[in-house]
């Protein structure tokens, strides 16, 4: 049975993700390409590192890649104070650590933006372990985050909560069952055409939903 929980940040735990695409955003006018917000933020969830690539080409990430991500990291800065916690994102890590489950983050961000936010939901004191984009060469969609993600817990069964379609993608190519929330602003058919078990509106009806989600076998494909 499931006794660990591999937990996405941005987006799920905080709301993050539209200052990260309208900082994408700015990063991408600053020299010169203009994209449309609703394009940018389809594609977060996935890290710096495919990104670029993934809404504006390989040229464009050969020739600008490493620029790309410094603008976006400068226009993201003075955003960052602006990202409120998820309406019970401490609850739910509580809640899973009350429940003996191994609690792991698997993000994507960048180390100082990830040490934020675990002060933000107040989640030092609680989860087991966290990643960050430094910790691998390819981030989301590959499974890369989530297989370290498992390295550093105690836990043989993982069940991947996410509230992008990069993240249930990562989750489905290293094999662990995933749960998506519609905190990020992806669609509820979206999470469940790209493979998530069931997809739930807030982290607090996730949370009321855990004794069946922790019973789950490991490799569920359960639909609601």
């Amino acid at each position: 049975m499931i006794d660990t929980a591999v937990v996405d940040v941005d987006g799920t735990l905080v709301d993050s993700n539209y200052h990260h695409a309208l900082a994408w955003f700015r990063a991408f006018r600053a020299h010169h390409i203009t994209l449309p917000i609703w394009r940018l933020h389809r594609a977060i969830g996935m890290g710096g590192d495919q990104l670029v690539g993934a809404v504006a080409g390989e040229e464009v990430e050969h020739r600008l890649g490493d620029r790309l991500r410094d603008r976006w990291a400068a226009e993201f800065a003075p955003l960052l104070d602006e990202v409120a916690p998820c309406d019970g994102a401490h609850e739910l890590l509580a809640d899973l650590r009350a429940r003996q489950v191994t609690v792991v983050l698997a993000s994507s961000g960048k180390p100082e933006h990830v040490d934020h936010y675990l002060e933000l939901v107040e989640a030092k004191s609680i989860v087991d372990a966290w990643t960050t984009s430094e910790d691998v060469e390819r981030t989301k969609p590959a499974p890369d985050l989530l297989r370290v993600a498992m390295e550093r817990s105690s836990g043989s069964a993982p069940v991947v909560i996410g509230d992008s379609v990069w993240d249930i993608a990562a989750a489905k190519r290293a094999g662990y069952p995933s749960y998506g929330l519609c905190t990020g602003g992806f669609a509820a058919s979206e999470l469940r055409e790209a493979g998530a078990v069931a997809v739930y509106e807030s982290l607090r009806e996730l949370c009321a939903a855990l004794d069946e989600i922790l019973a789950e076998p490991s490799g569920s494909s359960r639909r609601p």
